[in-house]
């Protein structure tokens, strides 16, 4: 099942994936396409694995976030909820540091995100969202990378690609921006996967990337290429991800909320948000 798994996602990725940054005159609607706007996000709280005690607080944030900003936010860390009919409700569906989130659904609950996303939904992940997903393939190719090791919360220089400037997640930013986070380092990069785009990476340079707890456990850095954002088009749906959202730290800064508000606008294909 895995092995016929891991074929049609390859197949997906080589057929059926186009830049997030490069979508077309028209963005990311059809001229058939209806007029999106962020409406209904439901965020997802549940680990399988490492829990981060943050995570309550964080669901917390998103609600007084999707009410200053006008749409309506559910947060659970009950997995039944992801079912056809339920999760038609929603435009976008977060994943806030869901470790090991391929034991935290049910094979028919992976279905139905995975259909879901297929039918042109929106996933934003956020943190360890992309930590330890060997447990679905699925999953791991939508990322396209999994954990290695991480830093302590300390402040880091966040650099900005000129080609995608104009994304609404990094729009208006200048070249580099120093932000506070505890930033991970991931098995590999994904720069240069079929329709990834890097919005922004972390400059090792400019901090410790990986903490001494890692030191001797293979822990590695990545070298000059640290994507810390990134976007692609996939199997008809949108998916975003970001490393802030360790906790409300750095999501309640001005940086933060403009990233993520623009981060789930591009994931619903907002009208306004589409042109790169």
């Amino acid at each position: 099942m895995r092995t016929e798994l891991g074929v049609f996602i390859l197949a997906a990725l080589v057929m059926g994936v186009v830049s997030c940054a490069d979508p077309g005159p028209v963005g990311l609607q059809s001229a058939r396409e209806p007029a999106r706007r962020l409406r209904d996000v439901l965020v997802f709280l549940k680990p399988a694995w490492y829990r981060h005690a943050s995570l309550d607080s964080v669901g917390h944030w998103f609600q007084h976030f999707g009410w200053d900003n006008g749409f309506n936010v559910d947060t659970t860390d009950h997995p039944e909820i992801f079912n056809a009919d339920d999760l038609a409700r929603y435009d976008v569906v977060v994943f806030v540091s869901t470790t090991d989130l391929g034991n935290a659904l049910t094979e028919p609950q992976k279905k139905a995100l995975a259909e879901w996303h297929r039918g042109g939904r929106g996933i934003v992940a956020l943190h360890a969202a992309a930590v330890h997903h060997q447990t679905w393939d699925w999953w791991a190719a939508l990322v396209g990378c999994d954990f290695n090791s991480d830093s302590v919360r300390m402040r880091a220089r966040l650099t900005f690609d000129p080609g995608a400037r104009n994304h609404p997640a990094v729009q208006g930013q200048a070249s580099d921006l120093w932000f506070e986070e505890e930033w991970l380092c991931y098995d590999r990069s994904v720069s240069g996967q079929p329709g990834v785009t890097v919005l922004m990476r972390v400059d090792e340079s400019s901090y410790e990337p990986v903490r001494e707890k890692f030191h001797g456990a293979g822990g590695k850095p990545m070298g000059r290429d640290h994507p810390a954002a990134w976007c692609r088009q996939i199997e008809g749906g949108r998916f975003f991800y970001s490393a802030l959202g360790h906790d409300t730290r750095s999501l309640n800064t001005d940086f933060g909320r403009r990233h993520v508000l623009g981060g789930l606008r591009w994931a619903a294909g907002e009208e306004g948000t589409a042109r790169e």
